[in-house]
Formats: C-alpha cells, sequence, structure tokens
C-alpha cells in the first residue's frame, strides 16, 4: 500500500496578548488616525466573523481544493449598500491553492463555477467596529485591548 505524506501548509503562528496590544497600537497611529480624517468618521478597525461562518468558507474552500486563504484589505464605495459601511475599510478572505513553480511558490486564487458562470471563492462582509462595536454601555472586545493615544493633524490628541 503507498502511503502520501501531505505537506502542512503554515505560514502563521499563534501570538500573545503583548504582540496583538503593539500591532494595533502601531496600527492606530501609523494609518487609522489618517484614515479616519480623510473619511471624515472612525474608519474600521476589526471585521468579526463567526467561528460557524469561518468553519462553512473553510470547509468550502477545502472542497474546491483550496489548501490556503488569502485575506485582503479593502474599502467599501461610496455607494455601498450598507450606509454604515461605505467608506470604511474591510477584509475580503479569498480561498488559495499553494502551488510550486520554477520561479517558485504561488499561492493561487480558486474560482468555481456559478449559475453565473466563473467566480472566485471570496467571503466577506463581516461585522465591522467601528459602527458595531457592541451595545451601548457594554465594554466590547475593542476596549479590552486598551487605549493609544494619537496625535491629529490639527495638533489636536485623539484617545482610541
Amino acid at each position: 500500500m503507498l502511503t502520501i505524506e501531505k505537506k502542512s501548509v503554515r505560514a502563521g503562528k499563534f501570538v500573545d496578548t503583548k504582540h496583538v496590544d503593539t500591532i494595533i497600537r502601531n496600527y492606530k497611529q501609523e494609518r487609522w488616525a489618517a484614515n479616519s480624517e480623510k473619511l471624515g468618521k472612525e474608519d474600521s478597525l476589526s471585521v468579526w466573523y463567526s467561528i460557524e461562518e469561518l468553519e462553512d468558507f473553510l470547509q468550502k474552500a477545502k472542497d474546491h481544493g483550496a489548501d490556503g486563504c488569502r485575506m485582503f484589505f479593502g474599502v467599501y464605495g461610496q455607494d455601498y449598500e450598507v450606509a454604515e459601511y461605505r467608506g470604511r475599510q474591510t477584509m475580503v478572505m479569498v480561498a488559495t491553492k499553494q502551488r510550486t513553480t520554477a520561479e517558485g511558490i504561488e499561492n493561487k486564487n480558486v474560482y468555481t463555477q456559478t449559475n453565473n458562470g466563473t467566480s472566485i471563492l471570496a467571503y466577506n462582509r463581516g461585522s465591522l467596529c467601528p459602527p458595531y462595536c457592541g451595545k451601548p454601555g457594554q465594554e466590547s472586545d475593542f476596549d479590552e485591548l486598551g487605549i493609544t493615544i494619537v496625535e491629529r493633524k490639527d495638533g489636536g490628541l485623539a484617545i482610541v
């Protein structure tokens, strides 16, 4: 009997609270403040998906031969159907399949056949924070990450 060993494809690792706090604080200072000022309202800082949604997407990706997922940053257009999301950044997950070529390793997007033709296998439209960071009067997970003092272009300070 021939046994085929499946090679594990890994790119990330588990990180601790300090790492998370540091990269979020860096993001708030180096990108988020300018994005929010340009947008004229607080830009989103996170996108939330349920475990069930993620499992469904990952299972569908596996069913179509994917072995990975690329996450793209994006921005909803000013005419997007959900008014609170307009202009805010988001994240879209795209199923990928890794392959080795003469040039090196590639992660190619996975496409599927739909009733409307060929389409990329992707998932988007999670719950953005802001604007949806928890119920009023309740602490959200966003608050648990601590605060960051951001210097604004007008010389003022903002606590985020």
